[in-house]
């Protein structure tokens, strides 16, 4: 799965993808995120996602039957009468701060959430209850008003996150990261509440990616949960003949979000080096029987599904990369 793959294309041509895409067979749904998209590929169809339970999961931790949340820092900018978001992903955080920081939160918050920085920039939360409200993940609200953003009923939330927000004002950590320029963390951002579910089916034998959502999942359906190697080339040695496997590229979301089109135009150069040559290779050398490029949040969720034979369909030529957005009226057929 590349999330971001079609949303801002651009001028670059990726010789192997535009291949692999202009040959496969393609089909689409309604466009939507990428955990929404993880959930019902792992059976949520139904229930909102819970994205705190399952971090806690990829990390080997336990959420019993306790309500977790993801908690990221943020950083929150007034700009006249907004409240513009910057999540976690547009400014370094270390682990030393985040620890600091989550300790001062969890002396305030005692008996009403406890945090945990399983990551420096990934938090989660046990809430003493659930907030009834389901808000969008820090990375999708990058650059708008928070205050739009939370959704009705989350009055709670709203009082609690001011509480945050004073606390951090006067921390030394962010004392320090306003002397030295950098954006200071004054909030967090509670989003994916829920319990953990029950054991999930997965149709895939293995799961590689850096997002803990997408490898709690897998470990709940009892699939391999696999770091995401650099290339497809280290990918596939960790594989066996047989199976299907998932690896999830999230490296496009991140410059997306933020609008870094340089950032998100190497990261693509990298894609097509790193995982698009290999895996066109594997697929005309035979070891592996067919490559499927899932985009599920571009105009429409598309998937390009190419076997070996397709590769002779010599008719089908390849197009730059914008052709196969969903709105361009090209994309292939069956």
């Amino acid at each position: 799965m590349v999330p971001g793959l079609l949303a801002a294309p651009g001028a670059l041509r990726l010789p192997a993808l535009e291949l692999l895409l202009a040959r496969g067979r393609a089909r689409s749904s309604e466009s939507e995120s990428t955990e929404r998209w993880l959930g019902e590929a792992f059976g949520l169809e139904e229930a909102p996602l819970p994205a705190g339970a399952l971090t806690l999961i990829a990390h080997h931790g336990d959420p019993g039957a306790a309500c977790w949340a993801r908690a990221d820092p943020v950083h929150l900018r007034l700009m006249r009468d907004r409240l513009i978001l910057a999540p976690a992903e547009a400014f370094a955080l270390s682990g030393e701060e985040a620890q600091a920081l989550c300790a001062a939160l969890n002396r305030h918050f005692e008996g009403r959430l406890a945090l945990q920085a399983l990551e420096p920039r990934r938090w989660c939360a046990r809430l003493e209850q659930d907030p009834g409200f389901q808000a969008q993940s820090p990375l999708m609200l990058a650059g708008r008003d928070v205050n739009r953003s939370l959704p009705a009923g989350a009055a709670r939330a709203h009082a609690l996150l001011n509480e945050a927000q004073m606390l951090l004002h006067e921390h030394p950590v962010n004392a320090a990261r306003e002397a030295r320029g950098e954006p200071v963390v004054n909030s967090i951002w509670l989003w994916g509440a829920g319990r953990a579910p029950g054991k999930l089916q997965a149709r895939w034998r293995s799961v590689a990616a850096e997002d803990p959502v997408a490898l709690g999942l897998a470990r709940l359906a009892g699939a391999r949960a696999l770091a995401l190697p650099d290339s497809a080339q280290a990918w596939l040695r960790t594989l066996p003949e047989d199976g299907r496997h998932l690896a999830l590229l999230g490296a496009l979301r991140s410059p997306l979000a933020l609008s870094d089109d340089a950032e998100y135009q190497q990261s693509l150069r990298e894609m097509e080096r790193g995982w698009f040559e290999p895996l066109l290779a594997a697929l005309r050398s035979g070891r592996i029987g067919m490559v499927t490029i899932h985009v599920p949040d571009a105009a429409a969720s598309v998937s390009f599904e190419t076997i070996r034979g397709d590769l002779r369909r010599f008719w089908r030529r390849a197009k730059a990369l914008a052709k196969y957005a969903p709105d361009s009226g090209v994309t292939p057929g069956p």
